[in-house]
């Protein structure tokens, strides 16, 4: 048997561990997909340690905020992984610290951090992306918490270990609720990971950046920390999609070892497949101007607010 509180560091180790290689995956498969033979999928821990061992260079007119934003904005994930079925169907000791409400506070506390020290680098390009990614985060916002609402009312409580054990019942898995908050969330993810067609992470053009144009002007441990902490939050955002609110199928229902081992395979797989059927999305689109994100996001909201309202029909 493993002890609760080592499977609940298991959660977080996995979460930090396998988003590099889930980011190396996605950006092969992309390549691929280019015909391109693109890097090696263990690239992303490369460039970690190469950041790492390089020097920190910040403006002289820079303040904390620039020194313990990316701090913030690495251990956001990792908090929101306490929270959220990673590995198990049932709850750890310190899931009860907060509901998903909390979680996407935490979430965007990380995102207002680096959005602080992209205003207080003094860049011109930083600040541009800070105002791009507000902008996105005007529609965002109100459509995490439509999904959240209607997730919390067909289950009747806002725990994530709650959400997914109700959502996976007969009375509410092959029904438009389930299928319209699904979609609304994935629609989301796209958003705020700084996907195709909303931005391209992959970009080197300033003037197009939106999330990359915020870290432009870090360096050395502090991209470090930025670059991974954006790629755990992917794996968040698909954990809650995946274990909350599809299907927990995959977790552990005990603290068996081989439970537990088996459990991070399954994940693993479950959260790359999807990954790789959002590249391959992706593959087929182009970036939208700024202007018509909004009509983007404005769908993903109706989609969203039409699975509340189909949820009040339902109960």
């Amino acid at each position: 048997m493993v002890n609760q509180y080592l499977a609940q560091g298991l959660q977080v180790a996995f979460v930090a561990l396998f988003a590099p290689l889930l980011h190396g995956i996605m950006e092969r498969y992309r390549a691929r997909l280019a015909r391109r033979h693109g890097p090696p999928i263990w690239q992303p821990y490369r460039d970690l340690w190469k950041w790492w061992h390089k020097e920190t260079v910040r403006s002289t007119e820079s303040s904390w905020i620039s020194e313990w934003a990316p701090v913030f904005y690495v251990m956001a994930p990792m908090l929101v992984a306490m929270l959220i079925p990673v590995l198990t169907a049932f709850p750890l000791p310190f899931a009860w610290m907060g509901d998903m409400l909390a979680g996407g506070m935490i979430l965007s506390a990380g995102g207002f951090a680096l959005l602080l020290a992209a205003l207080d680098s003094g860049g011109a390009y930083p600040a541009v992306g800070a105002s791009r990614i507000r902008l996105i985060g005007t529609f965002t916002e109100p459509l995490a918490l439509l999904v959240v609402f209607g997730a919390a009312a067909a289950a009747g409580a806002t725990i994530p270990f709650v959400v997914n054990q109700s959502l996976q019942t007969s009375r509410w898995m092959i029904t438009p609720t389930h299928l319209l908050l699904v979609v609304g969330w994935f629609l989301l993810l796209i958003a705020e990971a700084g996907r195709i067609p909303v931005d391209n992470p992959s970009s080197s053009q300033e003037l197009s950046m939106i999330d990359p144009g915020r870290t432009l002007e870090s360096t050395g441990p502090d991209l470090a920390l930025y670059e991974w902490g954006g790629w755990m939050k992917f794996v968040v955002l698909n954990v809650i999609l995946l274990n909350v609110l599809a299907t927990p199928w995959g977790l552990a229902t005990s603290l068996g070892a081989g439970a537990i081992g088996l459990a991070l395979v399954l994940v693993a797989v479950k959260i790359t497949l999807a990954s790789l059927i959002l590249v391959s999305i992706e593959a087929g689109f182009a970036k939208l101007r700024l202007v018509r994100n909004v009509d983007y996001l404005m769908a993903a909201i109706l989609l969203a607010a039409l699975g509340g309202l189909a949820t009040g029909l339902i109960l």
